[in-house]
């Protein structure tokens, strides 16, 4: 049986012995592999390496505190993921209200030609053919446009959709609806050109057959008035949904203190949402949210519990290492990222490159820690120490 003692003195050894440096200054394994560095390696390592050192082998923190907090956090996501859908239904009602309602205002345009066309010598069969002739041509030159790569053959550019990745698997977070990545065109496949043809030949050939087979105009306008004010009736039951779901979030944004337009681009339930992984430097990590801010992606961690007087040190080196990993991912650079303590106190996070340096450099301290072993601890505060969810185990506690 291990004696107490033994199972103490297990904080100074290295978990990775056999990790070499490479020459970079980041340690490798056998397999080539960077030692992998979470961001919550980094805040316990700055916290106090040997609670961090405790963690790696296995040593779990204890304390009620533990347990509140991971249910804080979790009521956290839930708040901004439900913030989020209410903000994506609020867009999505919006763009099918338009939509229906570009379709009132054809259908009153049309409503208003047809009791004009009655009272006219205006020959509706011409130009019910002339719109068929349209129609048609537009329809063989899309249909010519899905088939040719014609953009390779004339030097087109596709300016595309920017894809933003947030996981190492490349999975997207906002995937575009034309033109993807490596889109050429051409060979069944089409973007948006094709799909104006295509949509212009639908309209012109619709408009063709009413004017065609419409034997009395002035009815068919009163069909189309009918229709405009029906449909215009469903475009404000579209329209209450958005603002139904706009207000919702707004009075959800304003009892968590959550800045009114925000958009979430991530957040982190533990069990659904991608890990971040940067390859070449080991250091991985969730964080608790991911907002877009002036159109830049910036980190968000909730801290719950006590609020101190300033940020600390290791929760502000964990921000930097959302920042770095965000930058990795979508090779955009976020200006700062964001500590949250409760719900008032915010507190800003540069990121530029001095703090990227600190953060690399406490990455390859880590790891050569990881390789040799030998932490120490690295305050003399005993209330510190006394609060440590791991100070059961610890082999150089400080009296309380």
């Amino acid at each position: 049986m291990r004696e107490d003692g033994e199972e103490k003195s297990v904080a100074y050894k290295p978990t990775d012995p056999n990790a070499t440096v490479n020459a970079e200054g980041y340690w490798k394994r056998e397999n080539g592999n960077v030692l992998p560095v979470s961001a919550s390696d980094l805040e316990r390592y700055t916290y106090c390496p040997l609670s961090w050192s405790l963690a790696a082998h296995g040593h779990a923190g204890k304390g009620e505190e533990i347990i509140k907090g991971q249910e804080s956090h979790k009521a956290i996501h839930d708040i901004y993921s439900e913030y989020q859908h209410l903000r994506i239904q609020t867009k999505r009602n919006l763009l099918i209200w338009q939509w229906w309602y570009a379709i009132v205002l054809v259908l009153v345009v049309d409503a208003v030609l047809f009791r004009g066309f009655s009272r006219s010598s205006f020959d509706t069969d011409e130009f019910s053919k002339l719109l068929a002739t349209w129609a048609l041509s537009c329809l063989v030159v899309g249909i010519g446009a899905l088939l040719l790569p014609w953009r390779s053959l004339i030097g087109m550019e596709i300016h595309q959709d920017s894809t933003i990745h947030f996981s190492a698997e490349n999975k997207a977070v906002v995937e575009p609806y034309f033109e993807p990545r490596g889109f050429k065109g051409g060979w069944f496949e089409g973007g948006r050109i094709e799909v104006a043809f295509f949509m212009a030949a639908i309209v012109m050939a619709l408009h063709s057959m009413a004017l065609r087979f419409a034997s009395n105009k002035e009815q068919a306008g009163y069909v189309f008035a009918f229709i405009a004010i029906c449909w215009t009736l469903m475009a404000s039951l579209q329209l209450q949904r958005a603002l139904i779901a706009n207000t919702k979030s707004l009075d959800l944004a304003e009892e968590n203190n959550i800045s009114i337009g925000t958009d979430v681009a991530y957040s982190d339930d533990e069990s659904t949402s991608d890990l971040l992984i940067d390859r070449e430097t080991g250091l991985r990590g969730r964080p608790d949210q991911i907002v877009i801010i002036d159109g830049e992606f910036i980190p968000v961690e909730q801290k719950t519990g006590k609020v101190p007087k300033r940020p600390h040190d290791s929760h502000s080196m964990q921000v930097l290492a959302y920042a770095h990993l965000i930058e990795t991912m979508t090779g955009r650079t976020p200006p700062y990222g964001i500590l949250r303590y409760g719900e008032e106190d915010l507190h800003v996070i540069d990121w530029n490159a001095k703090t990227k340096a600190s953060l690399l450099e406490r990455i390859k301290t880590i790891q050569e820690v990881m390789a040799k072993g030998g932490a120490a601890r690295n305050h003399n505060r005993p209330g510190k120490c006394k609060n440590c969810s791991r100070r059961y185990a610890c082999p150089d506690p400080l009296d309380p």
